[in-house]
């Protein structure tokens, strides 16, 4: 049986690109060079991005995997003649690597929860209660982005050092306030009070996105029966899934790396960013006493950089878990905003 052609219209007749592009006076050729340039354009923008990105990160691989003679072996740019892992093994005795790790990681997910939990409740408040001083009191909010922390760590050294509360404290001590220095209590309470690393940040990201949830859902469940908190917990907080996802992988990701507060509050712990940040004396220090030897500039830093590798790992690692549904909650935020 011959296959049945498909019938075209009177006066059609398939014609090549030139042909079309001449009917159009040039038209076409320049919308399809306009396209590929564009297209072109693109890939080199995304290709520039992605070697910045990563070339830091290929550069300490390739470091902390040399030999110390491949370091002053000017004829090696980037791929190790000689592979060793022994700088990863110095490392990871010095730092206590995996005493610090799972201490890191109770401590990175702690936190988000507990700057998250308390970061939602508010931003639902600012969407969607009026009360007085509301634009006042968001300001703060916005002041707290805007003003580093270092600035207020005399203020928060002797609030937690003499820690009192409306003077009840006092009362009921004889007078002295309580010493929470050297314990994570005060940094457990910022967190829960929005006073924590970013909080700021997450407040305002939320109250975003609260205002952008369409006030009918919530009138609805009024309609039903339901009361603002049942509400808020059965109908809004599935919606705000997503910008949770977001908010408690940035908590992670930044409560992971960061120095400030860790150092301040946490210092009783040992996490992977305080004993990274002392990495370069610790060396030392392991060099001339327990071997004998000075230790070069070079040298020093390809522990430094084989130590921030072991810091950042982790955090590939969930990133390339989380990243699909990272994007994937993004998404659908979008489509339902």
């Amino acid at each position: 049986m011959r296959k049945q052609e498909t019938a075209l219209p009177n006066g059609y007749h398939p014609q090549s690109f030139w042909t079309r592009n001449k009917r159009s006076h040039g038209y076409l050729l320049k919308r399809e060079a306009r396209s590929k340039a564009y297209k072109f354009f693109r890939f080199l923008l995304l290709f520039a991005i992605c070697f910045l990105i990563l070339h830091p990160v290929l550069d300490k691989l390739s470091i902390s995997l040399m030999e110390e003679r491949d370091l002053y072996d000017s004829s090696i740019t980037t791929i190790p003649r000689h592979v060793t892992t022994e700088n990863y093994s110095i490392v990871a005795q010095q730092i206590y690597y995996w005493k610090a790790l799972f201490n890191t990681f109770w401590i990175s997910v702690l936190v988000a929860v507990l700057q998250v939990a308390a970061c939602t409740l508010v931003g639902y408040g600012f969407a969607r209660f009026e009360f007085p001083l509301k634009k006042l009191w968001f300001a703060a909010v916005v002041l707290v982005i805007i003003v580093p922390p270092q600035t207020i760590s005399t203020s928060l050294f002797l609030r937690f050092r003499y820690f009192d509360i409306f003077g009840l404290i006092r009362l009921f001590n004889n007078g002295e306030a309580l010493n929470l220095r050297g314990s994570s209590i005060p940094y457990y309470l910022m967190s829960i009070t929005c006073m924590g690393l970013k909080n700021g940040l997450y407040i305002y990201m939320l109250r975003q996105f609260f205002s952008g949830v369409p006030i009918s859902l919530e009138e609805a469940a009024y309609v039903d029966g339901c009361n603002t908190f049942h509400t808020f917990w059965k109908v809004i907080l599935p919606e705000a899934v997503p910008i949770i996802v977001s908010c408690m992988l940035f908590a992670f990701v930044w409560q992971w790396t960061d120095s400030f507060y860790s150092k301040l509050f946490l210092g009783g712990n040992t996490l992977l960013s305080m004993e990274v940040s002392g990495i370069s004396d610790r060396i030392a220090n392991y060099f001339s006493t327990q071997l004998g030897i000075g230790i070069s500039l070079g040298r020093r830093n390809q522990f430094v950089s084989t130590a921030t590798l072991m810091l950042v790992a982790p955090l590939l690692l969930v990133y390339l878990v989380a990243q699909r549904s990272f994007v994937e909650s993004i998404a659908t935020s979008g489509m339902k905003m």
